[in-house]
């Protein structure tokens, strides 16, 4: 056996990155990426893509005039689509652009957001066939992706923890769904109070494969794209599965090991399952999320968690908008973004509470320590203030 174990998942799986720096995507050169808010403020952050956001805070300022708050929020647009047209010029497939999260809710609002972003990638040159719009998984997001895939806009529903919403998804003929792997996990240990389990009994990996195996036994074209993990026993346990979006750290160890990689999820095998179809409709949908509380749960905190991430990647705009304009700073209320996250208000924010990308909380946890400070949040999301201003 001479293969990486990245190698060999590459031989059986579409490899997505699951970042918004260009560097790492180079090195792997996976098929696809996938990015988001939280990993467009790790990426503005960097000195190299400066001038990438000192331009899309320009171009906004054209467009919009004098009200900074609407400059700044087409500026996060902007940016989203300027970084994922730089990650199309290296991938060879798709990359993923999410809807504001505070839209999941709003089905008209969250088509009219899918449109504008899809707009300004074909004003970019970009062919919609390669962008995926990233929507949170809910009943009316779910509804706003049946509607958008019906115009060519092809969508990637996130947040996905159930069953019922797999199928929802799969009857709306979604493309693509992210169900995440490792915040099942978490909500898992945390409930059983449990530090481990074995990778394959691991609650998440379970989930994915019942709905890879529910896809594929009624032959639904809805691709299963796994997502969120906490280590490399979960990926090397969903090998097979059609897609799977994984962090740098983990692209980087599948690289560095020379081990064999049996196949754990295959089509032909799903089709002699014995497994009950279930129809979907709202009603269904409704009561199975109300009886499923890990799903019910991990959606509320997730789109919480998006919407945070979102907050952070605006407020270090403003900062940056008034820098490259040279006027006062405004006043980045850090502490209240922090007690937002800080959930049990221990003065910590631990990564369950972040709900954000966790490429994201790893760099901002600079000393390692597995929890955010207030001081290492200031710094991260460029606060001109600290918390006890």
């Amino acid at each position: 056996m001479s293969k990486t174990l990245y190698e060999q998942l590459c031989d059986m799986t579409v490899v997505v990155a699951d970042t918004g720096d260009i560097n790492s995507i180079e090195t792997f050169k996976p098929r696809d990426a996938t990015t988001n808010p939280s990993l467009i403020t790790a990426a503005a952050q960097m000195d190299e893509y400066r001038d990438v956001v000192d331009s899309a805070l320009r171009q906004s300022r054209k467009e919009i005039g004098s009200d900074n708050q609407k400059v700044v929020a087409r500026a996060v647009d902007r940016l989203a689509v300027e970084f994922g047209k730089r990650i199309l010029g290296i991938v060879d497939g798709r990359v993923s652009t999410e809807v504001d999260a505070r839209l999941s809710y709003d089905e008209d609002g969250t088509v009219a957001k899918a449109r504008e972003l899809i707009g300004y990638y074909e004003q970019a040159g970009v062919a919609r066939e390669r962008v995926l719009i990233k929507i949170a998984s809910t009943w009316p997001g779910i509804r706003a992706a049946e509607r958008l895939e019906k115009e060519g806009i092809h969508c990637n529903l996130t947040l996905l923890f159930g069953l019922h919403q797999a199928i929802a998804c799969a009857e709306a003929g979604a493309t693509l769904i992210s169900p995440f792997v490792g915040r099942i996990l978490d909500w898992y240990k945390k409930s059983a109070g449990r530090d481990s389990y074995p990778a394959d009994q691991d609650p998440g990996v379970l989930s994915v494969t019942s709905i890879y195996n529910y896809y594929k036994k009624f032959g639904y074209s809805t691709e299963v794209m796994g997502a969120s993990f906490r280590n490399l026993g979960e990926i090397r346990e969903l090998a097979g599965c059609d897609l799977l979006t994984i962090a740098p750290k983990f692209l980087a160890a599948l690289s560095d090991i020379v081990d064999e990689l049996p196949r754990k999820l295959e089509p032909s095998g799903a089709k002699s399952m014995n497994i009950d179809r279930i129809t979907v409709d709202k009603d269904k949908f409704d009561q199975m999320h109300d009886a499923d509380r890990m799903a019910h749960e991990k959606l509320d905190e997730g789109i919480k968690g998006f919407s945070k991430a979102l907050v952070a990647l605006e407020q270090l705009l403003a900062n940056r908008l008034a820098d490259v304009e040279g006027s006062q700073l405004p006043h980045v209320d850090v502490s209240s973004l922090f007690k937002a996250y800080d959930l049990d208000g221990d003065g910590r924010i631990t990564r369950e509470e972040w709900g954000g990308t966790d490429a994201v909380f790893d760099a901002l946890d600079t000393d390692g320590d597995g929890a955010i400070s207030p001081a290492e949040l200031a710094a991260g999301i460029g606060g001109a203030h600290s918390l006890t201003d």
